[in-house]
């Protein structure tokens, strides 16, 4: 019985000690290089790009078409649809200064298409400019071969910003 047991125990010894040795795995890379995206893939990312310089550049008109009627935008601060957003940038409300993107995955499901951007947003919101460093979430939908944008998530990141906040 005695051998029994102490065979046991130096099996489990054995089994925990090689388990605390094996070195961690790398985490996996999930984001693609630009030379790593299909075409359909590198279409929402430019079309995603354009939204960003139409928000700067205030172009309601433009972004109107872009976003689904039924379209879904949160902020830090809550979440509204796409007549409060548009008039939420017409107005200046939020001005999307700039948007710094430094990696960008895009998934395609069927006639769905998720983005997730790592960047850093340079904003004035009402009379205050930040700059946030946020992963982006944005889900497009294809309707009659046009891709249109149905939600779009701003998660706050804990990294630092990256960008040089006195570039404009």
């Amino acid at each position: 019985m005695k051998i029994v047991m102490f065979g046991l125990l130096l099996s489990t010894l054995i089994v925990q000690s090689s388990h605390a040795q094996q070195s961690p795995q790398p985490p996996t890379a999930t984001i693609k290089t630009a030379a790593s995206h299909t075409p359909e893939q590198q279409e929402v990312i430019n079309l995603s790009n354009m939204k960003w310089d139409w928000m700067a550049d205030k172009k309601v008109d433009s972004l109107e078409t872009l976003f689904d009627d039924r379209a879904m935008f949160t902020h830090m601060g809550g979440t509204w649809g796409k007549t409060q957003e548009l008039a939420t940038i017409k107005s200046g409300g939020i001005w999307y200064k700039k948007a710094v993107v430094y990696a960008v995955d895009a998934r395609l499901f069927g006639d769905t298409a998720i983005l997730l951007e790592d960047i850093d947003l340079q904003a004035v919101v009402g009379v205050h400019e930040v700059t946030n460093p946020f992963m982006v979430t944005e889900v497009y939908i294809k309707e009659n071969g046009k891709w249109k944008l149905a939600q779009l998530t701003f998660s706050h990141l804990l990294r630092p910003v990256k960008m040089n906040s006195n570039t404009n």
